[in-house]
């Protein structure tokens, strides 16, 4: 309904993707149960509305394992999973329709900068998939619940999430919304995707395993490179000439929406920077920055700054 009554913004979207990009399950239901099956002596316990919606937060936009069978304290992933069956909703009855459309427009046209850019460093780009579902899921990686948000799982390199979360980003997250920033949300898991393909992340694993210490400023790494590969497929978006004003400020706002800092905040405590794992508000906004500036990959070197 939102991207309806915005005819300007859905302008600029230019019908769906590559069919064979995206999988629609959600007439199916299943999944995880709960918070995406993380144990609740860890996660829920009495935290209150506060705190569910921080945990959600903690995992929106997060990044994945190199393998389904465990992600650490923060994983919205539990148990074996298991294939998942196309079940589409008719398009006579999908409310969600031209949500769906935008989604698949979104994360094609990222997946197809991406290929571009890694023929230009003479690779080959893998293309990944899409999973819509409602509820709950099974994944390569372990069951989840829609309670996480969106979500990669390398194990089959696929990127999931519910419509649902569209809305959430405003009602739950307390954001502004809008059609640029859920394409920020796809764009982001697109760059983990990336980051897989590219050893990123397993080299990240290795180290947080030998270097605990390290962990979360490795984790805050890792998530800022994603926010910046996002960056970089929204300049691609500019080039061609397909952003409407306030598409970026759309974008700036629900990156600065899911900082650790603003996160810690709502929550009605301090800010303790040590516990970080994605980035303050000023950083997500600032590396999706450089990545639009220059719409160059080598500009996103998270890794190499002694400043993020």
């Amino acid at each position: 309904a939102a991207l309806l009554a915005r005819e300007d913004r859905v302008r600029w979207r230019r019908g769906g993707g590559r069919a064979g990009d995206m999988i629609d399950a959600r007439g199916a239901r299943g999944g995880g149960g709960g918070l995406g099956g993380l144990p609740m002596g860890r996660a829920g316990g009495g935290v209150g509305i506060v705190g569910l919606l921080i945990f959600l937060a903690i995992q929106f936009l997060g990044g994945g394992g190199s393998s389904g069978s465990g992600f650490g304290i923060d994983s919205p992933l539990s148990g074996g999973g298991g294939p998942v069956q196309e079940a589409p909703i008719p398009a006579s009855q999908d409310p969600d329709r031209d949500l769906k459309d935008f989604s698949s427009y979104v994360f094609s046209n990222a997946q197809d900068v991406w290929t571009e850019h890694f023929r230009a460093s003479d690779r080959e780009y893998e293309r990944a998939k899409v999973v819509l579902f409602a509820g709950g899921v099974n994944t390569g990686c372990g069951s989840a619940s829609s309670a996480v948000g969106p979500f990669y799982c390398p194990a089959d390199q696929r990127v999931y999430f519910d419509l649902s979360f569209y809305d959430d980003m405003t009602t739950k997250l307390g954001g502004q919304g809008g059609d640029f920033a859920w394409a920020y949300v796809i764009a982001h898991e697109v760059g983990h995707h990336v980051q897989q393909l590219t050893g990123t992340s397993d080299e990240v694993r290795r180290e947080q395993q030998s270097n605990p210490d390290d962990a979360n400023e490795l984790s805050v790494r890792l998530e800022l490179q994603a926010d910046c590969y996002a960056g970089v497929w929204a300049a691609s978006v500019f080039e061609a000439g397909d952003l409407e004003p306030g598409d970026i400020a759309e974008a700036l706002d629900a990156a600065a929406s899911v900082g650790d800092d603003r996160l810690q905040r709502r929550a009605g405590g301090g800010v303790d920077p040590e516990s970080f794992t994605h980035g303050t508000s000023e950083q997500r906004q600032r590396w999706f920055g450089d990545g639009r500036d220059s719409g160059d990959p080598s500009a996103c070197d998270t890794f190499g700054a002694d400043e993020l």
